[in-house]
């Protein structure tokens, strides 16, 4: 049975599509193909399994199974959906920009944890809204990292910039659908290069900054680019062949990155401002003497949930 042949109910529909998918095969065949009949269908899971002899149009059987077969061919599920969740937040994701990790929510811990740390030594309340902080998101992507800070510290300004235009239109978006443009300063840029104004975009970026000094920081955070072009056939094809490789790679080991954004960091942060930097797999040995420098102190690791060191966090001197 086909969708062209007859109509079929949700169970067969979803018995058919992630058998397609486990023959490929295509890891978490299951959930994707939950994932993609959920989207074709315009309904959330709860509702899938409690009608599961509801019929399936001839037209959404279509574009189910066409969608099956695209991902079968190695295109990631959130591309084919157009979405991917984040920090509890739903997020708009393209080929244009990194699909938001699990991983990366580490990030936003472990900057909320370094500015409750701060408030708690200077002998501030615990209430942290991130009233008057000033806040820097490098290499933002689908800005996953800005929008979440943002939302967690309703009071902080946000700078977020990205090498890459497109990039930042689907993060403007993804402010735009969680009511934080007016917070957050959308600037295309090589790291913090321009990180003191917006450009002449208006169309793409938001809340302009009008002031040509470089803002002091209290907090950067960054998911740079941090895989090695040495290790691209290791990848699983959907990140090596569908996601952007200015997002992916950063330099031939990985971590050559790193020594420029540390360096300017430490020229826009303020005495005390905080780090708070993702890492590759194999990263941290390469990226951790930099913060070494008299420059810095309070370094500190985190791994992530498979124990691989994952966040390299640090305050300026």
């Amino acid at each position: 049975m086909n969708a062209s042949e007859s109509q079929i109910d949700i169970r067969t529909a979803l018995k058919q599509g992630l058998a397609q998918l486990r023959e490929s095969p295509i890891p978490s065949y299951t959930l994707a193909a939950e994932l993609l009949l959920l989207h074709v269908l315009g309904r959330d899971r709860t509702w899938l399994y409690a009608h599961p002899e509801e019929p399936v149009s001839r037209a959404d059987a279509e574009r189910f199974f066409a969608l099956i077969a695209r991902r079968t061919n190695g295109e990631p599920t959130q591309h084919l959906t157009r979405k991917q969740e984040f920090w509890g937040l739903e997020f708009e994701v393209t080929p244009d920009v990194l699909i938001p990790r699990p991983e990366t929510e580490h990030v936003i811990e472990v900057a909320l944890d370094r500015l409750a740390v701060r408030e708690r030594r200077a002998g501030r309340k615990q209430t942290l809204t991130g009233e008057g902080l000033q806040i820097a998101d490098i290499g933002t992507g689908s800005g996953c990292i800005a929008i979440a800070l943002a939302k967690e510290l309703p009071g902080a300004t946000v700078y977020a910039t990205d090498i890459s235009s497109p990039a930042l239109a689907v993060a403007c978006r993804n402010a735009a659908r969680h009511s934080v443009s007016a917070q957050i300063h959308f600037i295309e840029s090589n790291l913090l290069d321009k990180i003191s104004s917006v450009g002449s975009n208006p169309e793409l970026h938001q809340s302009p900054v009008t002031s040509h000094q470089s803002p002091l920081l209290d907090l950067i955070a960054s998911n740079p680019p941090y895989i090695g072009r040495r290790e691209a056939a290791t990848l699983m094809r959907e990140v090596r062949d569908h996601e952007p490789e200015i997002a992916l790679y950063g330099g031939e080991e990985g971590y050559e990155l790193y020594a420029d954004l540390i360096t300017q960091a430490a020229a826009h942060l303020k005495p005390g401002g905080i780090l708070v930097l993702e890492l590759g797999h194999n990263s941290l040995p390469a990226v951790q003497p930099l913060l070494d420098a008299p420059t810095w102190t309070n370094a500190g690791v985190t791994n992530d949930l498979a124990g691989i060191p994952r966040v390299l966090a640090a305050e300026r001197l």
